[in-house]
């Protein structure tokens, strides 16, 4: 058997944007994935299905696995031809022991990539606003390991530090910020120097504080500010006031959780990061076509329908994927009206090259219904292609005056994702988690997305989830499980990212 390959990867500071598009490509080909504590949760959420995930995290008196053990399970995988990514937080050569692991991996003659990484040392500065060289207050940059074993005092040339007067940035400096203020006041330094403790920096959970280095181990016991956190001495700090810009985003500060299927997931995350939202991407259902159904009889006779109805943009790829399969003439479709459940629907349509002849003003199924019969001939023969369980209200406000020949197809069912799998399972107790975290906010967009998230958590954690829902029906659904929901003003993707931001700025106040 030939042996596989491993990639040493920076995750960057937390911020999933942050993941370089290098480390995209190789996560996305890899069969296993060894990863930190200090990987941000949005991007252990978007990590591919199909590779196995081994937690090997390491935080303060407390780790997973031994590095040595770590070591020569990155060799293990890869002599059984495994493709193995080794995933860590920041960038894999600073402080992040990734030279052993290459040590491990020469002594295995195993083939191997260094993948850089965004380090946190720049990154979080610049979320807070601090650049880390400004030509009006230094020149240079220095990154120190702010860790030490335990019972031991920290080996730092202070003197050194003080003389080069350049920004200092102490990285898992956290339990050792009151010895290394207190070392550089002795060694010289001005008690006055400006200092900053920066916490969760990129991610929602990014706090600041703002101080100077005889001040700041006092208001650090004050305050506990959570880590991981990085700890900036310099002139440069007094900056971040006035060069901040994270926290002014709309949603900075708020975790959202999307549930939709993974495959619908990309337009709304992308609306929601843009607005400063970290997003996590836990799809409650995935779409299973239905295969062989009635639809390819109705495809052969397509001729003798006057309309087709779609409920969902999943129901238009799965529609299209199908009408593929069988080789079907789109161009057979230019005689037919279509009628959508709402703009969402009609933009995927869209992405066929086919404009919708019908979205009712509401986005419901008893108002496409209601509009449908309206507009549709008494002799129209009406295809429908939907979802297996699909809302009886269509059927019932459509053929309630006149009874119009239609053909109700089934073309797909949802399913809830199993999380007690082995690939997923970790995600049950982020997901809990989230549910009690008052930044959190979960958008559901049907009512299964609430069935399959439920089902992954306590209904004592349910009942202190926050929810933005698309419509009444979903947030019906909600309500049965104790969740407190907003709904949005319309069932499309714009009126849910309104309805999370006006949920953030109360949260702000």
């Amino acid at each position: 058997m030939a042996k596989g390959k491993v990639w040493l990867v920076g995750a960057g500071p937390g911020d999933a944007e942050l993941l370089t598009k290098k480390s995209e490509r190789v996560l996305n080909m890899a069969d296993v994935i060894v990863y930190d504590a200090l990987v941000g949760q949005a991007i252990i959420a978007g990590l591919p299905e199909t590779a196995e995930k081994v937690y090997v995290g390491k935080r303060s008196s407390h780790h997973a696995m031994p590095q040595e053990e770590i070591s020569r399970l990155l060799v293990s995988y890869a002599e059984r031809g495994k493709n193995v990514v080794r995933l860590k937080g920041g960038d894999p050569f600073l402080f992040g022991r990734g030279g052993e692991e290459i040590e491990e991996l020469l002594a295995g003659g195993i083939d191997y990539e260094v993948v850089p990484g965004i380090t946190s040392a720049i990154a979080v500065p610049a979320y807070n606003g601090i650049p880390v060289t400004h030509r009006d207050y230094c020149s240079s940059l220095h990154i120190i390991t702010g860790h030490k074993r335990r019972g031991k005092s920290l080996e730092l040339d202070y003197e050194a530090l003080c003389r080069m007067e350049g920004t200092l940035v102490f990285l898992m400096g956290v339990a050792s910020a009151p010895e290394i203020c207190q070392g550089l006041i002795t060694a010289g330094m001005t008690p006055q120097m400006p200092a900053a403790l920066l916490s969760q920096g990129t991610t929602a959970g990014q706090q600041k504080l703002l101080s100077t280095i005889s001040e700041l181990p006092r208001r650090m016991e004050k305050e506990k500010l959570p880590t991981p956190a990085i700890l900036l001495i310099g002139k440069v700090c007094t900056l971040a006031e006035d060069f901040g810009w994270y926290e002014k985003l709309p949603l900075a500060g708020t975790r959202v959780v999307l549930t939709r299927p993974k495959q619908r997931m990309y337009r709304l995350a992308e609306k929601f990061r843009s607005l400063g939202a970290e997003v996590l991407e836990f799809p409650a259902i995935q779409i299973c076509p239905i295969k062989r159904t009635n639809l390819f009889r109705a495809l052969a006779q397509i001729e003798t329908y006057q309309w087709i109805v779609f409920t969902s943009p999943s129901g238009i790829d799965v529609f299209f994927e199908q009408c593929a399969e069988v080789k079907f003439d789109i161009r057979k479709l230019s005689n037919l009206k279509i009628a959508v459940i709402g703009s969402g629907t009609a933009r995927q349509l869209e992405q066929h090259g086919i404009y919708a002849d019908l979205i009712p003003e509401e986005y419901s199924a008893a108002a496409l219904g209601e509009a449908l019969a309206k507009k549709a001939g008494k002799q129209d023969h009406i295809l429908i292609a939907r979802a297996e369980a699909g809302s009886p209200d269509l059927l019932a406000r459509l053929q309630k005056d006149v009874c119009h020949p239609v053909d109700d197809i089934a073309i797909y069912r949802t399913e809830a994702v199993d999380r007690t799998l082995e690939n997923v399972g970790r995600d049950r107790p982020v997901l809990e988690g989230l549910a009690m975290d008052e930044r959190a906010v979960f958008v559901f967009t049907s009512a299964s997305t609430v069935r399959g998230t439920v089902d992954n958590i306590s209904l004592e954690a349910c009942a202190r989830m926050r929810a933005v829902c698309i419509g009444e029906q979903t947030a019906k659904e909600a309500g049965r499980y104790g969740i407190a929901v907003q709904v949005a003003r319309q069932a499309d993707e714009e009126s849910l990212v309104e309805a999370v931001v006006e949920r953030a700025a109360v949260r702000k106040k």
